[in-house]
Parts: C-alpha cells; sequence; structure tokens
C-alpha cells in the first residue's frame, strides 16, 4: 500500500475572499489522518509549507494581484511534492485555494520527467482554471493552473512549467462554468472537456474509465487535483465560488472509488475549501471521506453521521 504525505498549503493569495487559509487546519480535524492510517496505509504529516521571501514580479495584467506571493507559494510547494514523490510516497496537498496547484503538478511533472514517466492530470472542477495571468479578467491566479500545466504563454515571471503536459493527457471533468476566452482557447488546445452535459449523457464511469485506460496503457502517473466545488453545493457549501448543478454524493464517490481500483493515482490536491463558509463541518467532513474512498474504503463502511 502506498505511503502517504500530508502536506498543508494555506494558500489564500489565488483569489479574494479569504478563509481558504483555515483549509489545511480544518482537514486536520476532520480526521484524515486516521481516516488514511484507519485502511492501511503508512502516513507522515510534514506540515504546512511556509511563505519564503518575496520576490519582485509585476505583470503586465493590472488586475493581477498577489503575484509575489502565487509565485513563492509555487517554489516551495513544487519542492515539498517532487521531495514526497521522489520518496516513494503518495503527497496529498491540503489547501488553501487552486492556485496551489501551479506549484503541486510542477512538483509532480518535475519528478516524471526524471523519472521518464508521463504525467496525466485528472481535474475535478466546475472551473477550467484555463486563463493566463494576461487573460484573466477578475485577477485571481487560481483561475490559471490548467494553462499554465498546458504550456500557455503569458506566465513569466513565474519559471516555466517543467514538462507541459499534452492535451491528450488532461482531463477536465465535471466542469460547467467556462469564460469564453477560456472555451475558445481550450479548443485551440484541443483539450476534453467532459462537463456535466456529458456526464449526464454518457454518465459518471465511462468518461473516467476511457481516461484511466489511457493512463495505464502509457505507463503513466497520475495528478488528481480535487476542487470543493466539484461537488453540488447543496452537499459542499464551504466554498467561494459555487455553481450549481456540481456532482452528487454517491457519483463523487463513485468516481473516487474507480481511482482507487484503477491503482494509477500518484498525487492529491484538495482545494479551495473555505471553513468559514461551512456548516457545522459538513463540507471539510465530506472531502475527508472521499479521500476515504480513495484509499479504499468500501461503499458498505460508511458510519453514520448524526447531520
Amino acid at each position: 500500500m502506498p505511503n502517504c504525505i500530508l502536506i498543508g498549503a494555506p494558500i489564500d493569495e489565488g483569489q479574494r475572499r479569504p478563509g481558504c487559509v483555515m483549509g489545511p487546519a480544518a482537514y486536520r480535524v476532520a480526521g484524515i489522518a486516521a481516516a488514511i492510517s484507519e485502511l492501511g496505509h503508512g502516513l507522515a504529516d510534514w506540515g504546512d509549507v511556509a511563505l519564503p521571501a518575496l520576490e519582485a514580479a509585476i505583470c503586465p495584467n493590472p488586475t493581477v494581484h498577489s503575484l509575489p506571493q502565487v509565485m513563492g507559494w509555487t517554489r516551495v510547494l513544487a519542492e515539498q511534492v517532487q521531495k514526497a514523490l521522489d520518496q516513494d510516497t503518495m503527497p496529498i496537498i491540503l489547501g488553501g485555494d487552486h492556485s496551489l496547484a501551479l506549484g503541486s503538478v510542477a512538483g509532480a511533472a518535475a519528478h516524471a520527467k526524471a523519472a521518464d514517466r508521463p504525467l496525466f492530470l485528472l481535474w475535478l472542477d466546475a472551473h477550467s482554471d484555463f486563463h493566463t495571468p494576461l487573460t484573466t479578467t477578475s485577477g485571481n491566479l487560481h483561475g490559471t493552473p490548467v494553462a499554465y500545466i498546458a504550456g500557455r504563454e503569458g506566465f513569466s515571471p513565474l519559471p516555466p512549467f517543467p514538462a507541459p503536459i499534452p492535451a491528450d493527457q488532461i482531463c477536465l471533468y465535471g466542469i460547467r462554468s467556462v469564460d469564453p476566452a477560456e472555451h475558445a482557447a481550450l479548443l485551440q488546445a484541443d483539450i476534453a472537456i467532459n462537463d456535466m452535459r456529458v456526464l449526464d449523457e454518457l454518465g459518471i464511469v465511462a468518461p473516467l474509465r476511457a481516461f484511466l485506460d489511457k493512463v495505464r496503457a502509457a505507463g503513466g502517473m497520475l495528478h488528481v487535483s480535487l476542487d470543493v466545488d466539484f461537488l453540488d453545493p447543496a452537499i459542499a457549501p464551504a466554498v467561494g465560488t459555487t455553481v450549481p448543478g456540481g456532482t452528487t454524493f454517491r457519483e463523487a464517490h463513485l468516481v473516487m472509488e474507480l481511482l482507487h481500483e484503477s491503482g494509477l493515482v500518484t498525487s492529491l490536491d484538495l482545494v479551495e475549501l473555505n471553513p468559514f463558509l461551512d456548516e457545522r463541518g459538513r463540507t471539510a467532513k465530506l472531502m475527508v471521506d472521499l479521500v476515504g474512498s480513495l484509499m479504499g474504503r468500501k461503499v458498505f463502511d460508511r458510519p453514520t453521521r448524526s447531520f
């Protein structure tokens, strides 16, 4: 069984609504360590990464904010994730907003490149996050990671992504909110969008199994980035970017169960949890429960809850 490393990423700077900084603590309070170790997996908690000394950075787009901070988080997270993977462990990054994926996936890509293995990305999110710092109108860098990972231009002074992931190795799954500029860029990049219409028509299983078959056939590594807003806000309210029509409790667990059965996941992000917006910790507990399914908990092992 894989040994897992918890890496806290208390990042708030990728967007403007305070609260994601508390995400790592909320996951720990909700019992993520016990949920993993009780299933027989080795586990270590490396604590939270700290923001390093900031470098001066200016973006030509005046709406972009907190660029020096995001650059710092990107650097330290890339180092920690690569270090964990180099030790043959599975890093689980506790966020923090989705700008953390700029660093977490960069670390996974650096490791995969050194190991001469292809890296695949499963993006479980309501949003495509395919803006660049030059195209974003909100200025929020949590809307840019997939573009960075795919090698789009416009990210200087961020370092170049270690090994951009080809379009056919990226799966956007559960998408239901895409800006027109992002949509046009996605079509040009030929990245498949498995939006909720696709999942409604084809079901949850078929598109995911097709992608996992590609990962397996290539002998690839798989980074999974799970955003709270992948889930319907009716069951997961603790996110500042709610979009109605997300996955249900059972659909989300089915995705995690299929990922476990595949045995392909090598690194995982848990992002955009804002405990300030939660209801008695229900979203944090649900996300921890989903990690349990990813790590091997069976459907009939669910505890009875009082809420």
